[in-house]
């Protein structure tokens, strides 16, 4: 185990028959395991020498404590870089953007099995992180958002791919609303695969050790699945009710509409008084109207680019919204001052000119000057 002062703390354990577990623990259970860029530093090598190595049968990702998995980016230092250079471009975001999209499209294609243990919180950055991994797990007490739209940002840690392939209109709900989903959400819409006990953890931890790993990975991953879909038996009756699904057929309808504004006040129109709903509703209204417009952008886009591509489009937007302005607003308002108050540039998605979308959606950079060229070239 590496320090308990590191950002991460990894540990290789050795199963039954030689072969070896890697477990990387996101080490900052205050800020709710936030992802920071220290952090993305320390995985992306670790992971990648993980990968390489034939003794590592599966890696397994969790967070410390029994709060979060990952609370989200630690985007106070992007706050900062950002306040410094006002209307410019901050190198400090590229940077940052750049190492977390690598770091995320890496679990998309790791390859050996990666299980992920989603228990508490898992937003934005911390979504990211889970959303590629081939064994995704919740348990009672996961709380699954991408609640960007309350920052000015937009859905991204590869949002752009995984928001256009759930159940109709499930992805542009979630990406205007920032709504929070539970365990049987997150299966239903396909960001989960098992529901899990939290307490079962080390329990389960014991077994993958008990497993007879071998040099085959289509082998090794069906060997975790069906661990974890025996487990899940057992666990099943204790799984928290779906959220979407009484909702289901009017989220569905969202996809047949052909403009934002229509897309909006269908959601402001929704039946239903459970407060799951009005949050959303809530949450919508307090949102920016920049970033409604880049949701909807991104769904229209459709299922269209591949994995790298997506991650690609997302650093140009991100860098874009850094300069623009009104992505620093909202993180002042929320988690800065604190005042709930945002002043954003538009105070209606009527009033957010076209052009400003589009220069948002364009690259700063020449395909072949772009920081993340070499995404995917390697395994296309």
């Amino acid at each position: 185990m590496s320090g308990a002062n590191e950002v991460v703390l990894y540990q290789q354990l050795a199963a039954h028959n030689g072969k070896k577990i890697g477990v990387a623990t996101l080490n900052s259970e205050k800020s709710l395991n936030a992802l920071s860029l220290p952090m993305v530093e320390s995985l992306l090598p670790q992971l990648q020498a993980w990968q390489a190595d034939n003794s590592i049968s599966m890696v397994v990702l969790q967070g410390a404590g029994d709060k979060a998995f990952c609370a989200g980016g630690d985007i106070r230092d992007l706050y900062k870089a950002m306040l410094d250079k006002p209307g410019e471009y901050a190198p400090y975001v590229e940077e940052f953007f750049t190492k977390e999209y690598t770091l995320d499209y890496l679990i998309h294609t790791f390859g050996k099995p990666v299980l992920v243990w989603g228990n508490g919180i898992v937003m934005g950055g911390g979504l990211g992180l889970m959303a590629g991994a081939s064994h995704r797990v919740v348990t009672a007490t996961s709380r699954i958002a991408m609640p960007e739209m309350a920052i000015g940002l937009y859905p991204d840690v590869g949002a752009s791919w995984f928001l256009n392939r759930m159940p109709a209109g499930c992805g542009l709900f979630l990406g205007l609303t920032g709504a929070s989903i539970n365990a049987a959400d997150a299966k239903f819409i396909g960001l989960a695969d098992h529901f899990l006990l939290h307490e079962r953890k080390e329990a389960l931890l014991e077994k993958l050790l008990s497993i007879n790993w071998g040099e085959t990975i289509a082998l090794n991953h069906q060997k975790l699945s069906d661990l974890l879909r025996s487990e899940e038996e057992q666990c099943r009756t204790q799984m928290p009710l779906s959220n979407i699904r009484p909702h289901q057929s009017a989220i569905e309808a969202l996809a047949k509409h052909d403009s934002l504004q229509s897309v909006i006040a269908a959601v402001n129109a929704m039946p239903g008084e459970d407060k799951w709903l009005q949050k959303a509703k809530e949450s919508l209204a307090y949102g920016s109207p920049i970033t409604a417009h880049i949701v909807f952008e991104l769904l229209k886009l459709g299922q269209s680019k591949i994995l790298a591509d997506s991650f690609r489009l997302e650093l140009g937007l991100s860098v874009q919204c850094g300069k623009l302005g009104e992505f620093t607003e909202g993180v002042r308002a929320l988690l800065m001052d604190k005042d709930l108050q945002p002043k954003w540039q538009y105070k209606t998605v009527d009033e957010v000119p076209q052009p400003v979308i589009d220069e948002l959606f364009r690259s700063p950079w020449a395909a072949n000057e772009h920081p993340l060229r070499e995404l995917g070239q390697l395994d296309n």
